[in-house]
């Protein structure tokens, strides 16, 4: 047997193989959502002016992408290399500093990077060695990125959602988590059953309560696992951004103005259904009498 198939028929093989994967995936998803708005920033202040038919008096920019400039601490512009940017351990090995100017770096990094080992190792072990577990785990990854960048920008790029949906339709031609019939009508539902909420609430108050890309996530979802679990990931995204929320006003005292991105909880939630969907929606529809 070769050591392909003894990785892919063990779980624990599997998962660990998938943990160290995910670690070096997160180490570039924060390049990812550090970034990627940045670049959109620029892009969009370009647009603007080019329009508008306005001069464009600043220097020509450096080059800026997801590969250069190379990484460097934000305070001293020391590079930083190679040994010093493995995966979690180089934040522990340098006792979360800068090596050159002794600059506090920030946990997000290494917390980033463990959560996606942590969650990739998740869905290898549950999914065990099936051609659906690559899928899925592109798909986690995805949702990191897309929940980093929400939580500092409340932003939700198009430039990862919709590529990623498409993904999911395509992925239903040949029966993988859904069906065709069902990640259409799933992608459809998805997408007007938020922006009916959305509309509807600010017919009410007058206010926006989210924003265009959660829609598109919404969507996303309908698309990878179908029309059938759009219903307890709403329900999960709720319950779970209500808990938070509550939490952050009562605990931590944040401003219950300030608003609170809800792409993270629908990232949550529709993770939360690819992996154990099934079971979930059969309590749902039993505890309705269904």
């Amino acid at each position: 047997m070769s050591t392909y198939s003894i990785i892919l028929n063990s779980p624990l093989l599997l998962s660990c193989f998938a943990g160290i994967l995910g670690l070096l995936v997160g180490s570039f998803l924060n390049v990812l959502i550090y970034r990627l708005p940045i670049m959109m920033q620029r892009e969009w202040k370009k647009e603007c002016q080019e329009f508008l038919e306005l001069p464009i008096t600043e220097p020509t920019p450096t080059t800026f992408n997801l590969c250069l400039p190379a990484s460097a601490c934000p305070y001293c512009q020391a590079g930083i290399k190679s040994y010093q940017n493995i995966p979690v351990i180089s934040y522990l090995f340098l006792k979360g500093q800068c090596a050159n100017c002794q600059e506090k770096i920030s946990a997000r990094y290494p917390i980033v990077e463990a959560l996606t080992g942590i969650l990739s190792a998740t869905v290898a072990y549950i999914m065990g060695g099936q051609i659906e577990t690559l899928y899925a785990l592109f798909l986690t990854w995805t949702l990191i990125a897309l929940s980093g960048i929400d939580i500092d920008h409340q932003l939700l790029p198009d430039s990862i959602t919709l590529p990623v949906l498409w993904l999911g339709l395509f992925l239903s031609i040949f029966d993988i988590f859904t069906d065709p019939v069902s990640s259409l009508i799933g992608a459809i539902a998805g997408y007007l059953s938020l922006w009916s909420i959305y509309h509807l609430f600010k017919l009410i108050t007058g206010k926006e309560g989210m924003g265009y890309g959660d829609f598109k996530l919404l969507a996303l979802f309908g698309a990878w696992l179908g029309w059938q679990y759009l219903t307890i990931i709403v329900l999960l995204s709720s319950l779970v951004g209500a808990i938070i929320g509550i939490s952050m006003v009562l605990i931590l005292g944040r401003d219950k103005n300030i608003p609170i991105p809800f792409g993270p909880y629908l990232a949550v939630a529709g993770w939360i259904a690819l992996l154990w969907g099934e079971p979930l929606n059969a309590w749902y529809l039993s505890s309705l009498g269904l």
